[in-house]
């Protein structure tokens, strides 16, 4: 039995686990002090080793994957390149924690996609969790009351909604693409070297890439790539079809929450009380769309998170 397995054999405790190992992801970028396409490219060059180790273990044991397989990482990678260099963004403009729950809204939009694409008709508790959390989104833009918290509140509330949209691309896709969950880390081997090179050449374009960040980002951004990267990701999608579907939502609504608290405590970021309102009211609604869910899907490979875990 490999480790992977023997991880997920206390799945209650792996999700717990690689939920708190995200949530700590906004913080170690903020730590870095890099650009937001530095960041990306760097966590992922960090992940790469320890993902080929394990992903060279799956291969031994389950063979080569497939082209198609390998084409589907390669694309989902364009996804998650998106995803992270726009939430990397928005955490300039909003802070760690609500960056964070902002992006987690694509459970939402995974539902709303998959139904305009697929047919996959949304629950009833996706249909009266969307307009819940709709008001918080409002709240966290901070165009209600006084003294939000962030250099630009609304551009933030907009890249976290670009950070959800590019992440549900990212879960459409290996959700629809492939169904193997056997090789996760192999996959996600694939999906980070594309989106290490995606990032670098968008951040080259942009002027905000930096080739050679100096000490202690380079620790900070090593951190942040064995924590969230590579452990986080894989114990979330081990444990992921061990688990009850209510269970996981609990657990898994952890890492917003921690996010929000971590941020509060280490990095000084204070929102406004009708940011804290929603806040509230979109991780209200991000718990009743999951408990609408009757089931677990099962994880395909790649990192096919559960839609509340992100980045």
């Amino acid at each position: 039995m490999g480790p992977l397995e023997a991880i997920a054999r206390r799945p209650r405790i792996s999700a717990l686990a690689g939920a708190l190992c995200i949530a700590f992801s906004g913080i170690f970028f903020r730590f870095a002090l890099v650009a937001p396409s530095t960041g990306t490219v760097f966590r992922c060059l960090y992940a790469l080793p320890f993902l080929a180790l394990l992903g060279y273990a799956e291969h031994r044991r389950y063979g080569p994957m497939r082209r198609d397989e390998i084409g589907i990482a390669v694309v989902a990678g364009l996804f998650f390149a998106a995803d992270l260099t726009f939430w990397h963004h928005a955490i300039g403009a909003v802070g760690a924690g609500l960056a964070t729950v902002l992006g987690n809204m694509q459970v939402v939009v995974v539902a709303l996609v998959a139904w305009i694409l697929f047919g996959e008709r949304p629950s009833r508790a996706v249909g009266l969790a969307l307009p819940v959390m709709l008001v918080g989104v409002v709240l966290i833009s901070g165009v209600v009351g006084s003294g939000a918290y962030g250099a630009n509140p609304p551009l933030g509330v907009l890249l976290g909604l670009l950070t959800a949209f590019s992440y549900a691309g990212y879960l459409i896709v290996t959700r629809h693409g492939n169904r193997d969950a056997r090789r996760p880390a192999s996959a996600l081997f694939l999906a980070t070297v594309s989106t290490a090179l995606v990032a670098a050449v968008a951040g080259t374009a942009l002027g905000e890439f930096d080739p050679l960040p100096s000490w202690p980002a380079h620790g900070w951004l090593l951190l942040l790539a064995l924590t969230s990267q590579v452990a986080g990701y894989l114990l979330i999608s081990f444990s992921l079809p061990r688990l009850p579907a209510v269970l996981t939502s609990v657990i898994l609504m952890a890492q917003p929450v921690a996010t929000v608290v971590l941020a509060a405590v280490l990095l000084d970021e204070a929102p406004s009380v009708f940011q804290l309102a929603g806040v509230g009211l979109v991780i209200g609604g991000l718990l009743v769309a999951n408990l609408g869910r009757r089931s677990v899907a099962v994880a395909p490979a790649g990192v096919a998170l559960p839609e509340q875990a992100v980045n």
